[in-house]
Parts: C-alpha cells; structure tokens; sequence
C-alpha cells in the first residue's frame, strides 16, 4: 500500500460526506462518476479516503451536488486544504506501514485514549526506555533506533504543544506488568516510573493503572489507541496494535464499543491518585 503522506482525519470527513451526498440523492458510483467524466476507481478512492484529494475534483463534486455557498461546501474546502499537508512523518525512512497510518490518525487528533501491555504508553516513555524497547524487542540497528526515537519524541510533542481549550488529552489505562516488566536495566526503568510520574501530574494527561486484582475484560489483551476528534466531520477511530502489525476499527458501532470497554478499564483501574501512588512505591523499592 502506498504510505500515509499526510492527515487522514480530513480525508475520512471527505469520503463520509461524498458518500452520504451520493447515497441520498440515489446515485451510483458509475452515475457520478460518468456524469463528471471521472474514473469510478478516483472517485472510490475519494469516498474511501486513500490518496489525496485535489481541490478541483472537490469543487467539480460541490457543483454537481449542488452544494455551492452551504456549511458543507465550506467544510469540503477546508477538508481539502488540510488534506494536503504533509505529514512530519514523511520525512522518516523507518517509519513503516501502519505506524504512518497510526501517526497519521493522531496528529490532528483531540483526544487519544489508549491501552497497553506490556509496555508503558508510547506518548509517555523516556528516551532510554524506547531505546531498549527498539534494541531488545525489535533488534533495530543504531541508524534505525536513532530514527525511531526521533519520531517517538515528535509523537510526545502533542502533549505540550496545544493550550486551553485546544489542548491535546491523553486519557491512558496501562496493565500493572508494564510498571514491572524490566526494559533495559534497573535504573533505566526507575528514571520511567520517575518520568511517568512527572506526566501523570500534567493536566492533560490522566493516567490508571489496571491491577492484577482486575477481573478480565474485553479489550485488556492487545494494546490500542481510540482517536477522537472536534471537527464534527471526522468521525473518531480505533487503531489497534498487534505483533502482526496495525489495524483499524472504523465502524461506529464498534467505536463505540471500545469506547464503552475503555470507560471500563478506567472504572476497572486504580484511581489517578493511586495509580500515582503504585508508580512512586514501585520506583523507590528495592531492585
């Protein structure tokens, strides 16, 4: 598949607004696209955001549906404007399939909540810690890790570069084993626990640890992240991540669904205050 080059929220509220315009005035894919004297393959692509959309088969499409001068129209504009941006990611060779997509779904994201195991969330881990994680797990080369940290650390950046209203939230549930499971060394993981405290304080991040004492729940088994946007038209997603490598939950039912197991996991979860708490303990005890 070709890589993710750019944001996929607003490729997403293109497609879904295309498609539903479409669907209500009766038409099929062929009707329209003959009609436009457009390929039937582009104008999938379109509705199912792969590629990029150019601002004139936009317009062409906002005057066949007669659409012209309405919030709508307005909103395919913009859509299409922010759809060509290039992604900071593209500039990163070890960027691979699935993480682009993954990048790719949070950079324009409001809300990121997450699940891990059994490694502590991405957004939230030091240098040294990705390090061993990228070294050990994955057995990257010195150029590959160098790149992937990079990267790690741009991700890390949305946690401080929005204000007010605006701001980016993490919203993150991690299993109790990721504040035992060692990565790299003793003082590796004290200086991680140390950092993640640091977070855990930060207003926008609220962080739970999930204990052993946790009755099994669904979605507890594989780590994921539930991307929620502002803009009415981008509807939220769910990218899960498995050793197989990423895929995505689109379905608003199912969106909803880990929604609710999400809240689940938190109501399931130590309070922010006593996940703090298990975290300092964990650090300063005894190697």
């Amino acid at each position: 598949m070709a890589k993710v080059t750019g944001p996929l929220g607003p490729r997403r509220g293109i497609g879904d607004a295309l498609k539903k315009l479409r669907e209500d005035q009766g038409k099929s894919l062929n009707n329209v696209a003959g009609d436009l004297l457009m390929s039937t393959s582009k104008l999938s692509r379109l509705e199912n955001a792969q590629g990029t959309p150019l601002p004139r088969d936009i317009r062409d499409l906002i005057a066949y549906y007669r659409i012209q001068g309405t919030p709508l129209a307005a909103s395919l504009e913009r859509w299409v404007r922010e759809a060509g941006r290039r992604g900071w990611w593209t500039d990163y060779d070890e960027v691979a399939e699935g993480l682009d997509t993954h990048l790719a779904y949070e950079v324009d994201a409001a809300v990121e909540r997450v699940y891990t195991l059994p490694f502590l969330p991405a957004l939230l881990q030091t240098r040294d810690y990705a390090r061993a994680v990228f070294r050990d797990m994955e057995g990257r080369s010195p150029g590959q890790i160098g790149q992937l940290l990079e990267v790690r650390e741009r991700r890390q950046e949305a946690l401080g570069r929005r204000e007010g209203p605006e701001q980016f939230r993490l919203i993150a549930v991690t299993h109790e084993s990721t504040l035992h499971q060692q990565v790299g060394s003793a003082g590796i993981m004290r200086e991680q626990l140390g950092r993640l405290a640091e977070h855990a304080a930060a207003p926008n991040v609220s962080l739970h640890v999930l204990p052993f004492t946790a009755r099994p729940a669904f979605s507890m088994t594989c780590m994921y992240a539930l991307f929620e946007y502002r803009d009415a038209g981008e509807s939220d997603i769910v990218n899960v991540e498995t050793h197989a490598g990423y895929f995505s939950v689109q379905e608003p039912e199912e969106v909803a669904r880990y929604r609710s197991a999400h809240d689940a996991l938190v109501r399931a979860s130590l309070s922010e205050e006593a996940s703090l708490e298990l975290i300092r303990k964990i650090r300063d005890s005894p190697a």
